[in-house]
């Protein structure tokens, strides 16, 4: 048994009492899930490609917008997290944001996150020789019209670099209520 130190060098080596210290290690990395994830937005600011407005301002319209729209907290921060994935996986950003929300969310908004990049090519994927009716194989899911919905409204739209947009900051408090829940 290859142990230092009293930890151990090799999962089979672990005893009952070190594995129980690091799932309390484990269960207290968790709760700053919101601390890294509001970092993890910031990474967003100044990634524009060519758009009117950076990452960040983009999560902050589409969640501001949803948010002064009526939608409910989990909703309005699936809104400003759907695009998360941009940093490390922006040819999969959908299911990346699916991934990391999926413990937090609704099966609705994390069917509405994972397949809202499919939906918003309906905006854009003629201009490149796609089908911009890819969405159309989903047509007659339970949330098929809820995607489509969000897209149209709230992420389609928000590119206006004179749309006043709540701050992270704003959103801070709801994001971090959800985020420490777990369904």
């Amino acid at each position: 048994m290859a142990v230092t130190g009293g930890k151990f060098h090799a999962m089979s080596d672990g005893t009952q009492a070190q594995w129980a210290e690091i799932a309390r290690g484990d269960r207290a990395y968790a709760e700053q899930i919101p601390e890294r994830m509001l970092v993890h937005l910031e990474m967003l600011a100044d990634d524009r490609h060519g758009m009117a407005v950076d990452r960040l301002e983009h999560s902050l319209q589409t969640a501001t917008r949803a948010l002064r729209d009526g939608r409910d907290e989990e909703y309005v921060v699936c809104a400003l997290l759907h695009d998360i994935g941009d940093v490390l996986a922006p040819t999969h950003h959908a299911e990346y944001a699916a991934v990391v929300l999926a413990p937090f969310i609704s099966e609705r908004n994390l069917w509405m996150i994972r397949h809202h990049a499919i939906f918003q090519s309906y905006y854009f994927n003629h201009f490149f020789g796609g089908d911009r009716n890819g969405r159309e194989r989903f047509r007659g899911h339970p949330h098929f019209d809820h995607t489509a919905e969000f897209c149209a409204l709230y992420d389609q739209r928000a590119f206006d670099p004179h749309y006043r947009s709540l701050t992270l900051a704003d959103f801070a408090p709801m994001l971090r209520r959800i985020l420490t829940k777990s369904q």
